[in-house]
């Protein structure tokens, strides 16, 4: 009998300790995971430089980066998604460079720098700018995919959607005829596998454009260094940004002129 009391008392002395060291390495993993999202690529100079004020853009970083043009107010814009474990800055010369061109741009804030986990960002761009009625969303690699998302969930307010370096998240999109879908791909990227983007043309509009950028590569999309797991590009960054600008803005006036 005394060997069977003991024996019961010793399960839920095994039970708090199973359950201490299973809550170790939960924390152990949740902290590991954070770091690792948290590990983001400096931004480089020319990023920095484009998060500044111009003659023509007005900056502000708010509750997402705002690239203005000065003038009259642009009733077509585009918001970007940041690539996973990227900074948005790293997409401030694209913006500025959009605005530039008399369309506004706005770059949204990832939480953990993974676009995942706040796909409906862009609402918050869309209710502080009602003078823009033509929006457009896009995004670089993970960014594109929740980029995506946000067009599955709320069709009524975007009327484009621009992928770079990516693809959808599900096939909900083909049923969107309206939706003007421009897919860019750097054909020496080594991350998103260019069989993989063009084979998504099956979840997308039947006609979706699909760009390649020859020579164009994974990390080129933005403006924050090599990345890991990348291919060399056989372009500059400023011939596959220039790409990159030539195709977003021919997608605005697209949808600035049909809507």
């Amino acid at each position: 009998m005394a060997q069977a009391e003991q024996h019961t008392r010793r399960w839920p002395r095994l039970l708090r300790r199973f359950l201490i060291v299973l809550a170790i390495i939960v924390i152990i993993a949740l902290v590991s995971f954070v770091v690792w999202a948290s590990s983001t690529n400096p931004l480089m100079a020319e990023a920095a430089a484009a998060l500044q004020d111009t003659a023509s853009v007005d900056v502000a970083e708010e509750a997402f980066i705002s690239f203005m043009p000065q003038g009259d107010a642009p009733d077509t814009g585009l918001i970007l998604y940041p690539g996973g474990r990227v900074q948005p800055g790293a997409y401030a010369p694209l913006a500025s460079a959009i605005a530039e061109q008399g369309y506004y741009a706005a770059i949204v804030y990832a939480p953990l720098n993974l676009a995942f986990f706040d796909t409906d960002a862009a609402l918050k761009v869309i209710e502080a700018h009602p003078e823009v009625t033509h929006w457009a969303v896009g995004g670089h690699s993970l960014g594109g995919v929740a980029a995506s998302l946000f067009v599955s969930n709320h069709p009524q307010l975007v009327d484009g959607l621009l992928f770079m370096g990516s693809y959808p998240a599900n096939d909900e999109l083909a049923q969107y005829e309206d939706l003007e879908v421009v897919s860019l791909y750097g054909t020496d990227d080594g991350l998103a596998d260019v069989d993989t983007i063009l084979t998504s043309a099956e979840n997308l509009p039947a006609d979706t454009q699909f760009i390649a950028i020859e020579g164009g590569n994974h990390a080129q999309f933005g403006y924050y260094g090599d990345q890991a797991g990348d291919n060399p590009a056989a372009i500059s960054r400023e011939e596959q940004q220039a790409q990159v600008l030539e195709a977003a803005v021919q997608l605005l006036s697209r949808i600035e002129a049909e809507r």
